[in-house]
């Protein structure tokens, strides 16, 4: 039991994953090549999405071991977005995890967020390894990584009588109707983090 909760844990939170090199989507902002000054601005927009991700993750397990599996979708449905919004606030930045194919329409990618989904996704299907985009725009950097599914990941976000129980599925559909985000494969783009804060920090 303890080792299904934990297996669960993953596949609500994801693994993400960051390396290589990606070319820049069509955009009027400045894509950094290398840091615009002393300071790592890619790690320090990497650190702001796993310390996000960390507390989703510490936060979700609690919920496993106090309420179930089924209890982890409602800590997922109700919670995920005030404890993303905590963590911005922590760390003085906009953070937003966002999908081509959201389970919460409120994750729905915009116009230029759907440009690096694509872009990334095309380095994924072609092998290539992929790294954060870091663009630079008027002292505001805008950051960008991918968020890639794993077989644990398809537990909720698989193929439905497959790698979804029907239970979950059944949850899932109470509480996301409008719920796209199933059907993926193993390392699959499952979204992206946008990350957006400000250059000196």
């Amino acid at each position: 039991m303890k080792r299904n909760k934990i297996l669960l844990l993953i596949a609500f939170t994801g693994l993400f994953y960051f390396a290589g090199c990606i070319e820049k989507p069509k955009s009027d902002k400045k894509t950094t090549t290398e840091e615009p000054s002393s300071k790592n601005y890619t790690e320090i927009g990497s650190n702001y999405a796993k310390s996000t991700q960390k507390e989703l993750g510490k936060n979700l397990m609690a919920a496993i071991q106090k309420e179930g599996t089924l209890g982890a979708l409602e800590f997922c449905n109700v919670q995920a977005y005030p404890l993303t919004d905590s963590m911005a606030v922590v760390h003085h930045a906009k953070i937003k995890r966002v999908s081509d194919k959201p389970r919460n329409p409120f994750n729905q990618a915009n116009d230029e967020e759907l440009g690096y989904i694509e872009a990334f996704k095309n380095m994924i299907a072609t092998g290539d390894t992929v790294e954060p985009i870091i663009n630079d725009e008027n002292g505001q950097l805008y950051f960008y990584s991918p968020i890639t599914t794993n077989p644990m990941c398809l537990q909720c976000h698989g193929k439905p009588e497959e790698q979804i129980q029907p239970a979950t599925m059944a949850k899932l559909q109470e509480l996301y109707p409008a719920d796209e985000a199933v059907g993926y494969t193993d390392n699959e783009l499952r979204g992206i983090w946008a990350i957006t804060f400000d250059k000196e920090q």
